[in-house]
């Protein structure tokens, strides 16, 4: 299979024309750009709104005019992510992606599938002339990798459909009806720098080669955190020689689950060895604990050249023990749904600024808006007793399942005529724009679908081809079997 063989044509066209077009969270001026000349060039009604948000029109085929509107619906923006050992310039550069087997999968980067695919899905039946549908508003919105900007900034009167399909679910053959609701906890920790001391081994330790993952969906697999597995080790060999810690760096992404953290650190010369003993000892401990979900995980250490500055041993100290403290995983499942993650906390990143000051991004989701408020106090808690300083976002809510919505109903029925079989109605731990959305368009009937897609947030991300075209199949289904107004 090559990627001129892929089906659907059009979707996977226009999937690579948008790889082609910079638009990482909070810079998708170039993608913003792109569909309002791609809707003026198609001869189609478009607006965009002072967020970026773009809306573009599409009459309804001949002798569909009386159907309600449909609104399908797709960010823009994308997580950009890479490997350690690859140059790319996400402000400039393209995607490079490539065929592996049956998947697509992009050259150490993230993919931008999520939500790339309900982008190009949406473009392709905008240009198309041979699908039959009823009106239709495609709405394109931005930022909402990094706080669902674009759809907390949509105003009530910029769409005027009845009903919403989000395009954003990466797994086919599921149909989601519910999200959880979300808030971010920061921490910042102030430290003196202190004179590093003379005549010790300097050394870096490396946490490398974890899965990663979406900080809502991947969060039930039980995946490591490079902050926790870094943390873990420092704080043992803190306990038995003086240590002293110079950097410390992991994660990049809010709704990420970190791959990779570093720390530079000093302990007295005749430890040496003893240091390599130990990692070789906590190496072969965490491997055997994450065996089946971490088989790529690699820790190394090596020598360094001394520092001048470490950070001064209380602060240190306080911020070892409150990474080890603060919770990461889930903290309770639904009590309505079985096996659905209700409340969880993602230790996100560890970041030293030029100020002095360590900053500690987390992330708490919940589809109870307590428990996620609740699970926030309790994170932030933990950072406040070490003495730092604690904030948090404004949140965005959850979205409460209706299983007896109408358009639910139509997406069933399609898929068991389609494909002879059920698909799963199914709520998501992770964030969906369809809170927002309800909250300015409170009778909208919504769901969400799209094809199969692993290792999103990640340069492990990939989408499996053959579900983009039974998604696309069953996307024209829906449209063209849409009721007319009761």
């Amino acid at each position: 299979m090559t990627q001129k063989d892929l089906k659907p044509a059009a979707v996977f066209h226009y999937f690579e024309e948008i790889c082609k077009v910079p638009r990482p969270s909070k810079r998708e001026e170039k993608m913003v750009e792109f569909l309002k000349n791609f809707g003026k060039s198609h001869g189609l009604e478009t607006k965009c709104d002072e967020a970026g948000n773009v809306l573009i029109k599409k009459a309804a085929t001949k002798g569909k005019e009386h159907l309600p509107t449909v609104i399908l619906q797709s960010h823009v923006d994308m997580v950009c992510e890479k490997n350690g050992d690859v140059e790319h310039d996400f402000l400039n550069d393209p995607i490079e992606t490539y065929v592996d087997g049956e998947w697509l999968r992009a050259k150490g980067t993230t993919l931008g599938a999520d939500n790339g695919i309900g982008v190009a899905t949406e473009l392709a039946i905008l240009a198309a002339d041979n699908i039959e549908h009823g009106p239709l508003e495609c709405l394109f919105t931005t930022d909402e990798e990094t706080g669902l900007t674009g759809a907390f900034a949509l105003k009530p009167g910029f769409m005027d459909g009845d009903i919403l399909i989000n395009l954003d679910s990466e797994d086919e053959g599921e149909l989601f009806i519910g999200c959880a609701g979300g808030i971010d906890t920061v921490a910042e920790m102030t430290y003196q720098p202190a004179k590093a001391p003379e005549d010790y081994f300097f050394f870096r330790i490396d946490v490398k080669g974890l899965a990663g993952g979406h900080s809502g969906d991947d969060i039930n697999k039980k995946r490591a955190n490079a902050n926790k597995i870094l943390t873990r080790f420092l704080v043992r060999i803190n306990r038995i020689m003086d240590l002293h810690l110079c950097k410390i760096d992991g994660g990049n992404l809010r709704n990420a689950i970190p791959r990779e953290a570093y720390a530079i650190c000093a302990v007295p010369m005749n430890e040496k060895e003893r240091v390599r003993v130990e990692l070789n000892v906590f190496t072969a401990e965490v491997e055997a604990e994450y065996s089946v979900t971490e088989p790529g995980m690699k820790l190394s250490l090596q020598s360094e050249l001394p520092e001048k500055w470490a950070i001064d041993k209380d602060t240190a100290a306080r911020l070892l023990k409150a990474l080890t403290g603060v919770h990461h995983g889930i903290y309770a499942m639904s009590q309505e749904i079985d096996g659905l993650v209700e409340t969880s906390s993602n230790l996100a990143s560890v970041k030293m600024t030029e100020e002095n000051t360590i900053r500690i991004a987390t992330s708490q989701r919940s589809s109870i808006l307590s428990a996620r408020d609740h699970m926030a106090d309790t994170v932030g808690a933990v950072f406040e007793l070490a003495g730092a300083k604690v904030t948090r976002s404004d949140g965005y809510p959850g979205w409460k399942p209706n299983p007896h919505s109408g358009i639910l109903e139509v997406a069933v029925a399609s898929y068991k005529r389609l494909f002879g079989t059920e698909p799963k109605v199914k709520a998501i731990h992770a964030g969906l724009e369809c809170g927002l959305f309800l909250e300015k368009y409170p009778s909208l009937d919504m769901f969400s679908f799209g094809p199969t897609l692993r290792g999103v947030h990640s340069p492990d991300e990939r989408m499996l081809i053959p579900s983009v075209e039974r998604f696309w199949k069953h996307l024209l289904d829906i449209l063209a079997n849409i009721p007319a107004k009761k």
